[in-house]
């Protein structure tokens, strides 16, 4: 699906003009948070593949690309019994990106407490290559956003946000967003400002947390940044 974040960003920033702040988390909440998580899935897809070519198993490949091909088509149980199958069955990196990919596969299922426990589990695993951790912590950070609370979504994420950690952008996005949605202004603030102020965000981040800050400073329900 094609989406402009430039054009959404200034449909929300003529929101803000309109006068309509109340409804607008609700209006445009959900579509922050799947712009943003497409970053994320970019990072971790990074992540998994540089994994993944460093351990090829040409069988095992082929049977992670045919349960991938059931889960694109929307078989999820077949994906899952294909995945679960490789976990145990699989070889090198493998059964590591198959539970990276079936807990994927329950959140696409709509069984998002399953897929944050996945997550949440794999994040815990001392065998799991420290990145793969972290991109797992990472993804079960944003299922959190929506099914969860700030608290949970710090426990998770919080770890990562901060300077030279590479998912440290999506991190303190996600802790912004989670911050807002419990309507903690001034937390949410911080988080959106620490971003803006990283000179290395990137640019799709930054614009997001420059209109999350203008979003908290119409609700005049925290201060403005001094400076």
């Amino acid at each position: 699906m094609a989406f402009n974040d430039d054009s959404f960003i200034r449909e929300v920033n003529e929101e803000l003009r309109s006068d309509q702040m109340k409804g607008a988390w609700r209006r445009f909440g959900r579509y922050i948070i799947a712009v943003a998580v497409l970053i994320v899935l970019g990072t971790i897809g990074k992540v998994a593949y540089e994994y993944w070519d460093s351990n090829q198993s040409s069988g095992a490949g082929d049977q992670f690309l045919a349960a991938m091909k059931l889960a694109d088509e929307n078989k999820t149980d077949e994906a899952l019994a294909a995945l679960d199958k490789l976990e145990k069955e699989g070889h090198g990196a493998y059964p590591v990106l198959a539970r990276m990919r079936a807990a994927t596969v329950q959140s696409q299922k709509g069984d998002n407490a399953a897929a944050i426990a996945s997550f949440q589990t794999i994040a815990k695993d001392k065998s799991v290559p420290a990145a793969v951790q972290d991109a797992a912590k990472m993804r079960a950070g944003w299922l959190l956003i929506e099914n969860g609370t700030y608290e949970q979504v710090s426990a998770a994420v919080e770890e990562m946000a901060v300077p030279g950690n590479a998912f440290r952008h999506s991190a303190r996005e996600a802790l912004g967003l989670a911050a807002y949605k419990a309507g903690n202004m001034a937390q949410a603030r911080q988080w959106f400002q620490s971003i803006v102020d990283d000179v290395d965000s990137p640019r799709g981040v930054a614009n997001r947390a420059h209109m999350m800050l203008d979003l908290i400073t119409a609700s005049g329900k925290a201060p403005a940044a001094q400076g």
